[in-house]
């Protein structure tokens, strides 16, 4: 936000100090700013043009429909660029202005139109052909700065296939949008909102910051779009807005690929002190509506649909290091995927079960695999019992049961229990501050379980029990 404003104090000062005039006109025809100099060129003051509708401040002599033709061409020309030398009269005398009118962009979107403005008279009196060309030469390419520097700063904001879609499609700014196939992701990172109250502000964000750059390559070499940072999440559609038959695989092999890259986000970590990070993802596929979303004054591109929110879900059922894809996204992809646990689940809203599985790679042309799970578990000669309860998203569910840990790893325990438990389920234990974990594996009444967030003092229980 701050950036942002210090963005708009820029182009505040770079409208006041411009020796060219610059008059903005939103689409409803009102004009919404001038500058000082667009002010002496047409010899009024700011009260006489800003808020009051461009038809109502130039329309007055015939003379100047050149000059307003020159606006109104910028709006119906697709975006093209309008550039011409117009007479324009005023109350005293007639003037010969070269102007140039264009979108005005922020964000990738279509603010109005912007039209730069420049008194060339004693120019065009002196018939001097080529220091009137200098001079338009001059001024071209003030402009052509001004707009690569608006154009870096505002496309930090939105992906580059957004900004794309909007501009060269002539309904890009058209609120609503059409119904595509896409595969949308969800990721987040395990024990973060602890992680965050146990680091200062700076260092803390300049782990995660790392971890979003590291990801972010990896989507977007599988032509994934982000859409949005959701917290230490971020929330990614593959197929759009560029179409494509294969999102669901490029969709798999860029999850299995970021799995693999928190080897090398963790390996900074460890080299500049901080914690180790697990990210978990979901993915489901299936049909959404993608377009602009919001409204006149604030719009961003979306999409929407059950496809999103079942994403989250399945997210929602993973430890760290987890990938979880619906079926649909299973029977989407061309490629062989290797798959581990499953489970059928009734999700809120869906009037069947869905199977879901976990994901360890995708074959073919892709080839990635998760590493195999070669942890260590030590028996233990006396089992640690605990109190368990089941978990419902993040609501502890009154029931209690006995689990005892019979073997462990320092983030995994086998465990046993009479608690009916499936793949996926999460779990709470009753361990000083609390214990959670989820199961990964079962065996008939025996568990696997992946702890996804416990105290120090747990942590410390675990390695003390596992170095025997």
């Amino acid at each position: 936000m701050e950036q942002k404003n210090d963005t708009r104090l820029m182009q505040k000062h770079i409208m006041r100090d411009m020796s060219e005039g610059m008059l903005i006109v939103d689409f409803s025809g009102t004009i919404r700013a001038v500058n000082p100099a667009a002010l002496a060129i047409f010899g009024c003051a700011e009260e006489d043009l800003v808020g009051l509708p461009f038809a109502a401040c130039f329309f007055e002599y015939p003379e100047n429909d050149e000059f307003n033709q020159t606006i109104l061409d910028a709006v119906y020309s697709s975006g093209e660029r309008q550039e011409r030398i117009v007479p324009f009269k005023r109350a005293d005398r007639t003037l010969t202005l070269h102007v140039r009118a264009s979108f005005l962009k922020e964000e990738g979107r279509r603010l109005g139109l912007i039209a730069v403005i420049s008194d060339i008279s004693e120019l065009a009196e002196l018939r001097d052909a080529v220091k009137a060309m200098e001079k338009i030469q001059t001024l071209n390419r003030k402009l052509e700065l001004k707009n690569e520097f608006l154009e870096k700063t505002f496309g930090r904001y939105i992906s580059d296939d957004v900004v794309r879609t909007i501009l060269e499609t002539p309904d890009g700014l058209v609120m609503g949008g059409r119904k595509r196939e896409v595969t949308v992701m969800i990721s987040d990172l395990r024990d973060f909102t602890a992680l965050s109250t146990r680091m200062d502000p700076a260092p803390f964000l300049e782990m995660l910051n790392h971890y979003f750059e590291e990801v972010y390559e990896v989507i977007e070499s599988y032509h994934g779009t982000l859409l949005e940072f959701l917290g230490d999440g971020l929330f990614v559609v593959f197929g759009a807005p560029i179409a494509s038959s294969d999102h669901a695989a490029e969709a798999a092999a860029a999850a299995v690929s970021m799995q693999l890259r928190m080897e090398r986000v963790n390996a900074w970590n460890r080299e500049h002190g901080f914690e180790e990070l697990r990210m978990g993802i979901g993915l489901s596929t299936g049909e959404v509506i993608a377009g602009n979303i919001g409204s006149e004054k604030r719009t961003k591109y979306g999409v929407m649909g059950q496809v999103v929110n079942l994403a989250g879900r399945l997210e929602s059922y993973t430890a760290g290091g987890d990938i979880i894809i619906s079926q649909a996204t299973r029977d989407a992809v061309k490629e062989p995927l290797e798959l581990a646990a499953s489970r059928r689940i009734h999700f809120k809203g869906l009037t069947e079960e869905l199977t879901v599985y976990r994901l360890l790679g995708i074959g073919g042309r892709h080839g990635l695999h998760l590493p195999e799970d070669s942890r260590i578990f030590r028996s233990l000669d006396r089992p640690m019992v605990l109190s368990m309860s089941p978990m419902e998203g993040k609501t502890v569910l009154p029931e209690r049961y006995e689990v005892r840990l019979t073997e462990v790893s320092l983030r995994e325990a086998w465990a046993e229990t009479d608690a009916p438990l499936q793949n996926f389920d999460s779990l709470y234990l009753d361990w000083e501050e609390g214990v959670y974990a989820r199961v990964a594996e079962t065996q008939g009444e025996r568990y696997r379980l992946r702890f996804t967030s416990c105290p120090p003092s747990f942590a410390a229980r675990l390695r003390l029990a596992f170095s025997g």
